[in-house]
């Protein structure tokens, strides 16, 4: 009994009273201020039962009002309404209403897809202190969780571990990672379907990208202009074709995909099934990403320059996070030697730059494994410019933050340009087991030292700002359409 009454007075950390989640409902007559009041989203298909499950925990330990299954509640206009009411009731002198308006934080339990919608929520409402992110990993690879010292196994979801991981949320601390920008541009196709890609080809985060209205100084007569953005990674070539194949596979056959370590294994298996281990020998120098495309960098607010692409190299990954494949670091540490000839910095999360990283076949990538492991390191950049022309290839795969598609590639004398900027920044939390470095942070290292790099690394008309360009997020440009099943969001 008095263990109840402990863990009832421990929960009070995070309620939200009903008459701020609820038109019309009672002002309690007492009013606590709690510590660390928090909403909760949940994908309740993701990871097997777990998310259901989990869902129900919570809601038993939490005002069921502050709990929200995504697959009932757009995220934005819950979040929309919730500022409404508290700047109003802030307006009105309710104390209480402003202080749960600056302590306020987000709990996200899904994938990596999930994560990264509601971070483009809260960016996409601009608030002047938006609340920084917790996510609980339900998904297969879960990097942006395990970027932040989340982890990356699916966790339990009883009551005791729910409590645990609400005390981590208190604890926490609050970081910054930066949002990349992606425009994808190709002309439009003289007969058949409007749209290049079949719309039920492109992951969900893509889904965002919608043409851009016709007044908008990025449309072009004849092409069609696509937007979205990302959080932790975009790539090309191997890996993102391995990830193709795994949710085509999954999509046929959802039943076997209900385990995470079962998961884990169908993706090494499709990379030998594939023949990226011997990729010299099955696959042509036509899926080689120097063969496929041209790719231009900027650093900073500088000029455009050509980055010259290894001919090896099947895969390129641009990385914003220490975290890729399952939780895999592809830049690694690089010595004070490499640091100051290449013109490198560690890998910041919030510093505006991207690392670029490439990859032979699937022996190069295992490399990550091994503790001083890494790929070859490309560049370091604000912005990269992918411009494809017509080649052997008729298609390459690409992938956001772990939802792949299947890219056409020009038949004719034509061009499909993708193009990766700086965006702007969101909140994380962060546990003392993170891994992201942030260049505000005294405890991160100015340069790392802990690495002899023997590897090969080798050497080697700005796109215009506009009104619909700021646009990052959910509200618009990530909105996931009707009818889509949000399980695939893991």
């Amino acid at each position: 009994m008095v263990g109840d009454m402990k863990s009832e007075d421990k929960l009070r950390d995070f309620y939200i009273p009903n008459y701020m989640l609820v038109s019309g409902s009672d002002m309690p007559k007492v009013k606590i201020v709690p510590s660390c009041p928090v909403m909760v989203f949940v994908n309740a298909k993701s990871g097997a039962q777990i998310g259901g499950e989990l869902l129900l925990t919570y809601r038993s330990l939490l005002n069921e009002n502050q709990v929200i299954d995504l697959g009932e509640k757009a995220p934005e206009k819950v979040l929309h309404t919730l500022y409404v009411t508290l700047e109003t009731l802030k307006s009105s002198g309710d104390v209480l209403a402003a202080e749960i308006q600056k302590r306020l934080r987000i709990i996200v339990a899904g994938g990596d897809g999930t994560v990264g919608w509601l971070l483009s929520v809260v960016s996409d409402l601009k608030l002047p202190h938006p609340p920084p992110i917790a996510p609980v990993p339900l998904g297969t690879g879960n990097n942006i969780h395990f970027a932040f010292g989340w982890g990356k196994k699916n966790p339990f979801t009883d009551r005791q571990s729910v409590l645990t991981f609400l005390n981590q949320v208190k604890t926490a601390k609050e970081m910054n990672i930066d949002s990349w920008h992606i425009i994808m541009r190709m002309r439009s196709p003289m007969e058949g379907s409007c749209d290049p890609i079949a719309p039920l080809e492109l992951p969900h985060s893509l889904h965002a990208f919608h043409r851009v209205s016709q007044t908008d100084t990025l449309n072009m007569e004849g092409y069609q202009t696509f937007r979205g953005g990302f959080w932790n990674y975009f790539s090309m070539g191997m890996d993102a074709q391995i990830s193709y194949d795994f949710h085509a596979q999954r999509k046929l056959h959802a039943e076997k995909f209900k385990n995470q370590l079962v998961n884990q294994g169908t993706y090494l298996k499709l990379g030998c099934t594939q023949g990226w281990f011997c990729a010299s020998l099955s696959h042509p120098s036509s899926r080689n990403i120097s063969h496929q495309t041209k790719i231009k960098i900027m650093k900073r607010q500088g000029q455009w320059e050509d980055l010259l692409i290894p001919r090896s190299i099947r895969s390129i990954v641009c990385l914003n996070l220490p975290s890729f494949s399952g939780g895999l670091d592809p830049w690694g540490k690089p010595n004070t030697k490499k640091v100051q000839y290449r013109d490198l910095t560690p890998p910041y999360v919030d510093d505006g730059l991207i690392e670029i990283v490439g990859f032979r076949d699937a022996w190069h990538g295992l490399i990550l494994l091994a503790p001083k492991g890494h790929g070859t390191r490309l560049a370091q950049a604000n912005r990269i410019r992918f411009e494809f022309c017509k080649g052997a290839a008729e298609h390459t795969f690409m992938r956001i933050d772990g939802e792949p598609w299947k890219q056409p590639l020009p038949a004719d004398n034509d061009t499909v340009v993708v193009e990766i900027s700086h965006f702007g920044q969101a909140n994380m939390l962060a546990t003392p087991l993170n891994r992201s470095k942030s260049v505000n942070d005294p405890m991160s290292p100015v340069n790392s030292h802990d690495e002899d790099d023997d590897s090969n690394d080798e050497e080697y008309d700005d796109a215009e700002d506009t009104e619909e360009k700021r646009k990052f997020g959910a509200s618009d440009t990530f909105k996931i359409p009707d009818g889509v099943d949000i399980a695939q969001l893991t």
